[in-house]
């Protein structure tokens, strides 16, 4: 049953994230629109709301030509998946249920889930919780407290966000409203074949890991990165797991051995986050275009996106964004050069000719 003050109300303020779930019927133009409809507003006595575009025409209604809301009734699951993340987005807090989304969405649960993953990359619970990391950061960003960000973002206890830093903030809470004040980043910067590389890590993970012609610049990258972070030399004795780190990033480098996959400390969105894993799991000496990574995260349409994506990569090889190339065969761009990702490519794909012939 359509609850018609709730419906009165979308109408009024042309909400779209209602488009597809009723249909306003105009009684004194016969004709049916969306709620979004920019046409002028008819009086509320003059108005009716019905479920389906075909029980508005069977009412004597036509379709609305500006609108179009028989196009609507037609809407592709990328359309209603767009206007359910659009909803998340407003109002990240509010935890709403798998079956209300998928109501929304005029889906079964099943179907829904299967069809919002297959189009964002990422489940339904995953996109919320990426909401209401935004909002937690923007909150801390705008120094509203520590506690009154965690419960304006949907954060039932302090505890629950500290449990998810690692893996989604990369830092506390306190740490990223100080922009990273009181993390430690370990650097080193080696000589290789491609020119100097300066790696950076926490005792998470890599988090800097770039390419240059001087120490310099590559030291002010990384404070440009961290501004606030606590950066420093690996010391001796070196860090075992630094060590490590940098010993499979050489002999990734040398065409030794792809190195196996190494422990990342970045923050990114859910979508860069899903590229990012996409990549990584691209064989090494392999390549895929922009559009084929798109359509490998359920995002056909975001060839784009992607390719900002890679250029926002902070960490070189350990999340493999050289191996990703334009549609017609040509490498496209690389934020270390396109000379570097060429000699990548070409010693990736020897190392691995030499390792099939063993």
């Amino acid at each position: 049953m359509l609850n018609h003050d709730e419906c009165w109300a979308a109408v009024c303020r042309r909400d779209r994230t209602f488009d597809g779930r009723f249909y306003t019927g105009v009684l004194t133009t016969g004709v049916y629109c969306r709620p979004s409809c920019s046409a002028r507003r008819a009086l509320r006595k003059n108005v009716r709301f019905y479920p389906t575009a075909r029980a508005a025409e069977a009412d004597g209604l036509r379709a609305c030509k500006r609108c179009r809301p028989a196009d609507t009734a037609q809407a592709t699951a990328p359309e209603r998946i767009a206007a359910v993340c659009r909803l998340i987005d407003r109002n990240p807090a509010e935890g709403t249920s798998l079956e209300a989304l998928a109501e929304r969405a005029g889906m079964s649960r099943f179907h829904f889930a299967r069809t919002f993953k297959a189009v964002v990359g990422v489940t339904p619970k995953a996109y919320a919780a990426g909401a209401r990391l935004r909002q937690l950061k923007g909150g801390l960003r705008a120094n509203d407290g520590i506690e009154a960000a965690l419960y304006d973002a949907g954060y039932g206890s302090p505890s629950r966000i500290y449990e998810l830093a690692d893996t989604r903030l990369g830092m506390t809470p306190a740490q990223y409203r100080r922009a990273g004040a009181g993390v430690a980043i370990s650097h080193a910067t080696l000589e290789t074949a491609l020119g100097l590389v300066t790696i950076g890590a926490t005792d998470r993970g890599l988090c800097f890991v770039q390419f240059g012609d001087s120490r310099e610049e590559l030291l002010r990258r990384l404070h440009d990165e961290y501004p606030n972070a606590r950066v420093e030399p690996m010391r001796e004795p070196v860090d075992p797991q630094f060590e490590r780190w940098c010993a499979a990033l050489r002999e990734h480098l040398e065409g030794v051995r792809p190195h196996d996959a190494l422990p990342v400390d970045v923050r990114a969105t859910a979508f860069q986050l899903a590229v990012w894993r996409y990549l990584q799991s691209i064989p090494s000496g392999e390549v895929r275009s922009y559009r084929e990574v798109a359509e490998g995260i359920g995002r056909p349409g975001a060839a784009r996106a992607v390719a900002r994506a890679c250029a926002g990569n902070a960490v070189a090889l350990a999340i493999p964004c050289h191996r990703v190339i334009r549609g017609n065969g040509e490498l496209g761009g690389y934020r270390w050069g396109l000379e570097r990702k060429r000699a990548l490519l070409d010693a990736e794909r020897s190392a691995r000719a030499i390792s099939r012939a063993r």
